[in-house]
């Protein structure tokens, strides 16, 4: 498979770069992979699609303000893993500036690089340690155009939020409210996402694409709820990923943490997940290629047409999609 065989056409104009002043208020396409029907619904529509005994898992990671400049504003730093207290990967710009024992400031904390990673991302060890909170800001997805600000420090977080340790959010769990959880059977995962989730797939073919590896954990209580459930409803690309990478070793669920890198692309036999809710992907992305193993290429792409011609918001703050 190719990627450009992952490829539509999306107007500019369509990429939501702010979101709804009410979170619930999205629209649903609804991907029926039975008979191929769509259907075009809201979002508070969505608790029709669940039954009483149906379980719901989300991710329920935090995302921090990853993004920081030097005190000069010379140098960007995006934080892709806090190793510990005084000691960060980060992604840098511009990187030919910052060689190992290369030194930046922010506030009144130095630090230094002490190595380069194979990707390009730089080790920084801070003399003490830095409050990321006080000095960094969200580093939105670059289709959005923009830089963060006050209103994203709530809306680009999942009102279940409680593990830091996200880049970006779990875009498909922003739409829920605390309201419409407490109706539904529902427990959470933790993914903490990267930003390789913003990586751009550059082979020609698709797997020779290497996938980013991303931290993850599970409780024994949602492992529990998970292999007793009858039908599974995943939230987000981001739980398939954890579910369906512990499923391939086994089906039987336990508490556990860890990494992990797996790539769902088409011919990819699901093993927990019954039903996807997620918003909408970019052209030839790794994410686009799961939602297509997950439904067929072939539906996906126009159940994306149908989105695009009824005008509907894409990515992180748009509407959203559910596969049944």
């Amino acid at each position: 498979m190719l990627t450009k065989d992952f490829d539509f056409h999306l107007p500019e104009e369509l990429i939501a770069s702010r979101p709804l002043a009410d979170r619930s208020a999205s629209r649903m396409i609804v991907v029926h992979r039975d008979t191929g029907k769509i259907e075009h619904r809201m979002f508070t529509d969505f608790p029709e699609y669940m039954q009483p005994d149906d379980l719901l898992v989300l991710n329920d990671t935090k995302v921090i303000p990853a993004r920081l400049f030097s005190n000069d504003g010379g140098i960007e730093i995006v934080v892709t893993d806090r190793i510990n207290a005084t000691e960060w990967d980060c992604m840098v710009r511009p990187g030919k500036k910052m060689k190992v024992g290369r030194t930046l400031e922010i506030g009144d904390v130095i630090g230094t690089v002490v190595a380069i990673q194979e990707n390009g991302n730089r080790v920084i060890k801070w003399n003490k340690p830095l409050d990321i909170h006080e000095h960094g800001s969200l580093a939105l997805p670059h289709y959005m155009g923009r830089d963060s600000d006050k209103k994203d420090l709530d809306r680009y977080q999942t009102t279940f939020a409680r593990e830091e340790g996200a880049i970006a959010a779990p875009t498909a769990g922003l739409h829920f409210t605390p309201e419409m959880l407490a109706e539904l059977n529902h427990d959470f995962l933790t993914l903490h996402v990267g930003v390789g989730t913003f990586r751009p797939v550059k082979a020609e073919n698709i797997v020779d694409h290497e996938m980013h590896s991303e931290k993850y954990s599970l409780s024994n209580n949602a492992a529990e709820k998970i292999n007793n459930s009858k039908k599974l409803t995943a939230v987000g690309t981001t739980v398939t990923r954890v579910l369906e990478s512990l499923g391939k070793e086994n089906q039987n669920l336990t508490e556990c943490s860890g990494a992990t890198d797996i790539f769902i692309y088409p011919g990819f036999e699901f093993k927990i997940v019954d039903r996807l809710l997620t918003n909408f992907h970019l052209p030839m992305s790794t994410l686009i290629m799961l939602v297509s193993a997950f439904a067929g290429k072939e539906l996906i792409l126009e159940a994306y047409n149908e989105a695009v011609a009824e005008k509907y918001r894409f990515y992180s703050y748009g509407d959203c999609m559910l596969i049944l």
